[in-house]
């Protein structure tokens, strides 16, 4: 049976928690792989929400096992507040269930810190962070200085690297006029206290999937953000600090490649994107505003009001040769119910020129207007349909368009919010090994 990763086709906020939390029925282990707690992922089931923003969102099942890899950026006051807040509502039962790396690198108090203080200091120019400190952990993890699960599991050696880092991240943050609020032993013992709450939990991430495999298990891997943010191959430098695409889900865990067979991505029926950056097919208009409102595009992790637009297909057509997609998950078909005409850019008008490819350069992308498809909408409502031919003649057309024009199947469909409001045509773990 395959393996399974799932990965964001647009600029992140596609409802892959929801595609994550539906196929993890299949699946035995699911992995998260990269990211941090920028990331929030909403899962609804029987009408009850639940946001998560570490924790895989396979966790509201019994008896499977998630795992957060060395990939992630782990913030340990976010992680233990989630479990807290899992096993309250009933969930995490059984410690067993939730595994996390010893080499995740911790978000410090430093690393907010300085990532508020630059994005304040850039003004107009700001990326777009979300403040989590996100970037900055990856900075230190890149330059070999970073701190470690296993580092708050081991208390003389966190006050080394504390005493270290921290005396570095003060004179950067005086540099940037912030009045800098470290204090070393206070440090120490908050996140000394912390990976005593965590250590249960911590473990080697890479031995663990490798005999979760030897013993046949399934495995489904969970990415954050999108394709257009990974920090190679996104919008640079609107982009997020780590590799989003497929290609990392065996490095942020500790498997090779050969431990994926099906690369699955998601889509929504129109498109989003929070924060700064290229965004061809963004509406500041009344239609807009109406995806906006009827979509509830507000981010899970800060409340941002998201852009939206129409549905992008060189984007997704770029998303699918960067990540080798199998097939393509479209949610949110539900909220394109009332339009008289849907839209889809097919091209970028750009110095005289039509292009069929999304440029490699993101100023280029900034020039670029639409070339828009327009195809019929329809009024039914969606939410209670159940199977492809139940779909509206005419939604079914546009879901066929868009494979048309990615060169990728579209293998299910999300019509709610709710984990039963979906149609899968093709099931990823029934599809056999490539």
């Amino acid at each position: 049976m395959p393996n399974v990763v799932v990965v964001g086709a647009q600029w992140g906020d596609e409802g892959k928690g929801k595609i994550v939390d539906l196929l993890t029925q299949y699946a035995d282990v699911v992995v998260r792989f990269q990211g941090g707690n920028n990331a929030g992922h909403t899962l609804v089931v029987d009408g009850e929400k639940t946001v998560l923003h570490l924790i895989p969102s396979g966790i509201l099942h019994p008896g499977k096992s998630c795992v957060i890899g060395n990939g992630v950026v782990c913030d340990p006051e976010v992680l233990v507040t989630e479990i807290d807040r899992l096993k309250a509502k009933g969930f995490l039962k059984d410690d067993g269930q939730l595994v996390v790396s010893l080499d995740a690198h911790v978000i410090m108090p430093w690393h907010k810190a300085i990532d508020i203080a630059r994005e304040k200091a850039m003004g107009e120019g700001k990326i777009g962070t979300t403040g989590r400190g996100i970037g900055p952990t990856y900075e230190d993890k890149v330059a070999r200085r970073g701190v470690r699960i296993r580092d708050l599991l081991d208390e003389a050696r966190l006050a080394r690297k504390v005493k270290d880092r921290a005396a570095l991240a003060r004179e950067e943050l005086a540099r940037l006029g912030a009045t800098p609020d470290l204090d070393d032993a206070a440090i120490v013992k908050k996140f000394a206290e912390l990976g005593r709450r965590i250590a249960a939990y911590a473990t080697d991430v890479s031995i663990w999937l490798h005999r979760a495999l030897q013993n046949g298990k399934q495995l489904l891997f969970e990415g954050a953000q999108g394709t257009m943010l990974d920090v190679d191959h996104g919008t640079y430098p609107f982009v997020t600090s780590s590799n989003t695409v497929a290609g990392n889900a065996v490095v942020g865990c500790g498997l090779g490649p050969t431990a994926v067979d099906y690369v699955l991505g998601i889509s929504k029926a129109y498109s989003t994107r929070v924060g700064g950056g290229p965004y061809p097919t963004e509406l500041k208009d009344e239609t807009g505003e109406r995806l906006r409102k009827i979509g509830g595009e507000y981010g899970a992790t800060t409340g941002r009001p998201r852009r939206t637009g129409w549905l992008d297909a060189l984007a997704l057509r770029y998303a699918a040769r960067v990540n080798g997609l199998s097939g393509i998950a479209m949610t949110k078909l539900d909220v394109l119910t009332g339009f008289d005409t849907v839209k889809i850019a097919v091209g970028y008008r750009v110095g005289g020129k039509v292009l069929d490819e999304m440029p490699s350069d993101p100023e280029l992308i900034e020039r670029c207007e639409p070339v828009y498809e327009e195809l019929p909408g329809w009024s039914e409502k969606l939410e209670h349909l159940r199977t492809w031919d139940d779909l509206p003649p005419r939604a079914r057309a546009y879901v066929k368009r868009v494979e048309e024009l990615v060169g990728v199947k579209v293998i299910g469909c999300s019509v709610g919010a709710d984990r039963g409001e979906t149609i899968l045509v093709e099931n990823p773990f029934r599809v056999g090994k490539k």
